[in-house]
């Protein structure tokens, strides 16, 4: 008789490796094998918590996203005026951990994902609605999208630009867009 040795939290902690994984190699040079190693499971315990990679990567990015999503939220709501609002929003472009080189690297690989496949382009869009939505309890709905787009925009120009621009310049954009 086998006996099954049982580790509770071991599917999250698979999660947990995987996003390591991804942040460190990216989705592509990403496996199965890869996961069970990094985490020291055999490699049959991946097939017994997850059916393949594609489960894997949406519950990955489902995460992520939920994360990024909840942090913008609580960020939005405890602002009280529209001044503190606009400094939510830069604190957002500037100190959230999706500028973090780990969060840019995530970030992007979902969006390459999106970009080719409706199942993850369905966590994004759920993203940007919530994000929109958060961002509609100080602004009306045309400048939400815009200061949206400004958020991601300046995002992916902090992770690119050497050196990457400063709070005064994220400041200038987020006023002229709310003026």
């Amino acid at each position: 008789m086998t006996v099954r040795r049982v580790e509770p939290g071991r599917r999250e902690r698979l999660l947990e490796v995987a996003t390591d994984l991804i942040a460190e190699r990216g989705v592509a040079r990403t496996s199965h094998r890869g996961i069970a190693e990094r985490a020291g499971v055999p490699l049959g315990s991946m097939t017994y918590h997850f059916s393949g990679m594609e489960e894997i990567l949406r519950e990955v990015f489902t995460r992520f996203a939920e994360d990024a999503s909840a942090r913008f939220s609580a960020a939005l709501a405890a602002a009280s005026t529209r001044a503190e609002a606009c400094e939510a929003v830069v604190a957002i472009v500037h100190d959230d951990s999706l500028a973090s080189p780990r969060g840019t690297v995530l970030v992007h690989e979902l969006y390459a994902l999106a970009a080719r496949d409706s199942a993850y382009r369905v966590i994004t869009t759920r993203w940007m609605a919530r994000s929109r939505a958060a961002l509609e309890l100080h602004f009306d709905a045309e400048t939400a999208r815009h200061l949206d787009a400004l958020i991601e925009g300046l995002g992916v120009h902090r992770a690119l630009e050497t050196p990457p621009a400063g709070r005064e310049v994220t400041r200038d954009a987020v006023a002229r867009i709310t003026r």
